[in-house]
């Protein structure tokens, strides 16, 4: 459950034992008491919900970082550490 990025109010986490629930590498993006769950490849919103300004914040980020994405749910899934990704400035 590491904080990968945090930006805007928004906190990335990145729950890669969820992998049985969701069936495909995916992040948690919190914003007050708002949790969606997007799917990395696409940026599909798989479940929960955000307000509409901060949804285009994350898939914004999942875009621009997607590789650095799939680098850390490939070594959280091996049970290493995974590393932080910068935010939106």
């Amino acid at each position: 459950m590491p904080i990968i990025a945090m930006f805007y109010g928004i906190v990335i986490r990145m729950f890669f034992r969820d992998n049985q629930r969701h069936h495909l590498p995916h992040v948690h993006a919190e914003f007050q008491g708002h949790v969606g769950v997007f799917a990395i490849g696409d940026g599909a919103l798989l479940e929960g919900e955000l307000p509409p300004s901060k949804q285009k914040l994350v898939l914004a980020w999942i875009e621009i970082h997607r590789d650095e994405l799939i680098a850390d749910w490939t070594l959280a899934v091996a049970g290493e550490k995974t590393f932080r990704i910068k935010g939106l400035e």
